[in-house]
Parts: C-alpha cells; structure tokens; sequence
C-alpha cells in the first residue's frame, strides 16, 4: 500500500551497526508484521491479560529467535467472537457460546532504522500489515557493548501496552490504555553486559494509533549511548 505526500517514517537497515540518537534513543529494530489479534478497546489490558497474552506462543522461538531482515515465520491464534446474548430474563434465550476460529499468518521480519525517536507501528502496519487495529506487534533489537555497563534502566514509552524482556528476562510491563509517552515507565537497574544482548518487546493495541520509544538511562538519568546496535 503507497500513500503519497506521506512523511518518510523507516529507512531499510544496510549499514552493519547504528547508535543510539543524542538522546539515547534507539532507532534500529527488527519489526515483524503485525499479527492480527482483535480487541474493540484496550481498557482489557492488565496485567493479568497481558501476561497471558504475550506468553502465548504465536510462532515458534518468539522467545528466542534473533530473526534476520526478510525472515519468514508462521503464526497462529485462536480468534474468540463472543456472540450477542439475547437477555437472561425467563424465556429468553441464553448468550451463544463464543465461537473460536483458528487464524493463520505467514509473516516477515523487517530490519529498520526509525526516521524518529518513536518507532511509528501504525505506519509499519499501514505499509506492511494486513491490520492496522486490533494487532500485536513484536520488535527486536541487537546491542553490542565493548564492556559491561552496569545500573541502567530501561525507559519505554508505548501506545498501549507492552511488555519487554533483556536477555530472555523479563524488565519492564506497561500495562493499561496509555499514550505514547517518553520514559513513561523505567525498569529496576539492569547490566548491558559485554558483548551482545537482546532487547525484546511485544506492543499490543485495540483502536488508535500504535508506537512506542525505547532508550536506556544511567543512574543520573542520562541517556545511555556507549553501545552499537547491529543489522543481523
């Protein structure tokens, strides 16, 4: 899908390693195209469904994988449409049991460097999803330190919720219908350990735009910078 006099929102990952922004933020992800997971609002996202959610497995090492640019993978959900009841008075007919379907999505990963310190998902979804609204969204991003860089935290903004894990563990849960806000919510202190680590995040969102900003802080709330961000 093409949209004319649209501003520039990603640019293709070529270059083999990327900085933070003066700010710290990081702009080089790998996205993947969004898997369609419907919801009519987002006031559904505590912590309880979200932690549900995002440990479901849609696609195989969605834990794991360190994809690469062009990556296919395959997805699965089952989709719950609750019908309308007809009331609960006498002689009126009982609300219909959900009916679950099961979805199937072949999806690719997308290595790009974000024009802004926000990584705009709505405009990812609006060129390469098949959704817009209703989705989940899963970023990756490759960091590579020369040393160990003690006591950071993890500072995210998102539009909704979303959940982040460093190094398989899980940092940071922003649960709720929220705006996209800078440093919105911080980790507990965290190690960027020499060499290589990797920053996951699941983005969840009903209506409205989706995006979402991520940047480490030092323990002065300074912007963390000293580390390069890969293309795998």
């Amino acid at each position: 899908m093409q949209f004319k006099n649209r501003p520039k929102y990603f640019s293709a990952a070529t270059t083999p390693t990327a900085k933070p922004d003066d700010e710290g933020f990081i702009r080089r992800w790998l996205l993947l195209e969004p898997i369609d997971k419907p919801n009519s609002g987002n006031t559904v996202f505590t912590d309880s469904y979200l932690r549900e959610h995002f440990n479901t497995e849609y696609f195989k090492g969605q834990q794991t994988i360190v994809p690469k640019d062009g990556q296919k993978v395959k997805a699965e959900y089952k989709k719950v449409e609750v019908a309308p009841g007809f009331g609960r008075g006498f002689g009126q007919q009982a609300p219909a049991e959900p009916k679950v379907t099961t979805v199937k999505q072949t999806l690719t990963w997308h290595a790009l460097d974000s024009e802004n310190m926000n990584v705009k998902l709505f405009r990812f979804a609006e060129k390469w999803g098949q959704q817009v609204y209703g989705v989940l969204f899963w970023a990756v991003t490759i960091i590579d330190c020369d040393e160990d860089i003690e006591n950071v935290r993890l500072a995210v903004g998102s539009n909704s919720a979303s959940m982040w894990w460093l190094n398989g563990e899980e940092a940071l849960l922003l649960s709720g219908d929220r705006r996209m806000v800078k440093d919105d919510a911080m980790s507990a202190r965290l190690t960027l350990k020499k060499g290589r680590n990797i920053l996951r995040g699941a983005v969840i969102n009903g209506p409205g735009m989706s995006d979402f900003c991520v940047r480490f802080l030092d323990e002065k709330g300074n912007p963390v910078t000293n580390y390069k961000v890969v293309k795998n």
